[in-house]
């Protein structure tokens, strides 16, 4: 079945209990835990997430970072770093 198709089928489920508010308070329910569910893909697991700090602490000892210099703005920092 195609997205398309889905759509449609649940709507014409939706319209067969639209009358019943118990039930419609029951598929907004379930319908509020499937959204929590979605994948957010600004999330990252645990590993990926230490894998970018031992990264980063690798460049850094490496000398491949950028710092601040006192009173410096973010803006000045990038711009001297060529980012």
């Amino acid at each position: 079945m195609t997205a398309l198709q889905l759509n449609a089928q649940i709507w014409r489920d939706m319209a067969e209990i639209a009358d019943s508010e118990p039930l419609m308070k029951q598929l907004a329910k379930y319908l509020k835990k499937l959204v929590a569910k979605k994948e957010d893909p600004t999330l990252v697991s645990k590993e990926e997430f230490m894998t970018s700090l031992e990264r980063g602490e690798e460049e850094y000892r490496q000398g491949r970072c950028v710092r601040m210099l006192p009173n410096e703005s973010v803006s000045e920092m990038l711009r001297r770093s060529g980012l």
